[in-house]
């Protein structure tokens, strides 16, 4: 109970308070990682039946999930850092060993004492005979690249010291790396919810007259502005922001062009729809969001008819999305029924949503790609398991006659699926910004 009301102290936040300072970001970094350790991993090693995973990586060259597991105060993995994981499920205990010089935080204790034995392979190799795993997993994958982390050199220095009998036993640690990836905890949620509140602010903030004058300001201007505002916060981007305008007039952009080349420093103006894509990294988790505003011409108040129509044809996507969601489920289950759904429904729906946690594009099940709207061979195939994140990302074309042209509503939100279901994991946009704000 103690942690938990010091936890919740550190994460506190509203929109005028000041980010935590970097002492006070260790401390619930440190505080989430050993309870990740200590309680969740267990259960994983468990779920995926793993009894020894073992993380190499060096220095400079981590291994993505070698990255999840660093205390805070470890900015990089210290020469060649071998992370061993045994878990007894018998006794109900689990070791976290370093075959490195030092201790990795206080939750992984160094097992290699180089003065009694100066080979760290061999040390390894003894720490992995003395308990005799029924499995060694190890960090490489064909279809996710953030658990393919083991290098070439790494991986035949250790299958040339491995005595022949423990060969047969190493094996993809894909399952247990993906359930360390995209498995939140309690105290992560907490923090997550905080992470999408200051995300939307940040946008709330771009998406007004403080930062937008229309006839003046471009869509670069803004993008630059998101930037430099998580910079002076202390955070930063995963990705480079995104800002495009939808206007009467001109022709609707192919997915190709939105994501890949939008045109740059277009002006904004009265009438235009304007999009963000946005997210931000704190405390080790990711957002990734994308929200809607109206410019309002002089003698409005609200946007047209037609446009706030539009959105909610968008809202209506994401519900029939989220309702198909269901543990064991893969991916392009989801994907396929939720499409076939919408379409019936008269909407026009295209969906790509991807896992978000420790990272952007994370690890899970893939639930469609913008240019794979038939399924995705492999991360599409993985299934829904709870406790888990998404950017459920995704759009639906409109007609719009007054414009003579159709609008594209693309709509990305962080939600939770979880033992009660699913949730966003703070709020979404159902309605459109407007600048000037409406009173």
């Amino acid at each position: 109970m103690k942690h938990i009301l010091l936890f919740l102290l550190l994460v506190s936040y509203t929109s005028k308070s000041q980010i935590l300072q970097q002492r006070e970001r260790a401390a619930a970094i440190d505080m989430v990682l050993e309870d990740r350790f200590n309680n969740l991993l267990p259960q994983l090693m468990d779920r995926t039946g793993f009894d020894m995973w073992i993380v190499i990586s060096r220095e400079y060259n981590e291994d993505p999930v070698l990255k999840t597991m660093l205390p805070s105060t470890w900015l990089n993995a210290r020469r060649r850092t071998i992370l061993v994981f045994y878990r007894n499920k018998e006794k109900n205990t689990i070791e976290k060993l370093a075959v490195a010089r030092y201790n990795v935080g206080k939750s992984i204790d160094s097992a290699w004492d180089k003065e009694k034995e100066p080979n760290q392979w061999k040390a390894l190799i003894d720490i992995i005979s003395k308990r005799n795993p029924k499995t060694i997993a190890i960090n490489f994958s064909e279809h996710y690249g953030i658990l393919d982390g083991i290098v070439k050199t790494d991986y035949e220095a250790f299958m040339n010291v491995l005595p022949d009998e423990f060969k047969p036993k190493v094996t993809s640690a894909e399952k247990l790396a993906i359930a360390w990836i995209e498995t939140r905890t309690e105290q992560e949620m907490e923090i997550y919810k905080e992470l999408v509140q200051i995300t939307h602010d940040i946008i709330e903030e771009a998406f007004s007259t403080s930062v937008i004058q229309p006839g003046t300001t471009t869509t670069d201007d803004v993008v630059w502005w998101l930037r430099q505002k998580v910079t002076d916060m202390g955070l930063r981007t995963w990705f480079h922001p995104t800002v495009d305008i939808q206007r009467t007039g001109e022709a609707l952009q192919s997915h190709i062009v939105s994501f890949s080349d939008r045109p740059k420093d277009k002006i904004i103006r009265p009438g235009d729809l304007i999009h963000c894509d946005f997210g931000i990294t704190y405390l080790r988790l990711n957002t990734d969001c994308q929200q809607h505003a109206y410019i309002l011409k002089n003698d409005e108040t609200s946007p047209p008819e037609f446009l706030v129509q539009a959105f909610a044809d968008g809202n209506r996507v994401q519900d029939i999305f989220t309702s198909n969601f269901e543990t064991g489920k893969t991916g392009n289950e989801i994907l396929l029924k939720s499409l076939e759904q919408g379409k019936a429904e008269g909407l026009n729906p295209s969906i790509y949503t991807h896992p978000l946690g420790l990272y952007g594009h994370s690890a899970g099940p893939t639930i469609g790609m913008w240019d794979s709207q038939g399924g995705v061979p492999g991360t599409g195939d993985y299934p829904l398991y709870q406790n888990t994140v998404y950017a459920i990302e995704l759009n639906t074309t409109v007609p719009i006659p007054e414009w003579k042209k159709d609008v594209r509503i693309m709509l990305e939100e962080a939600g939770f699926w979880g033992r009660e279901g699913f949730r966003y994991v703070n709020e979404r946009q159902t309605e459109l910004i407007t600048i000037p704000k409406r009173n």
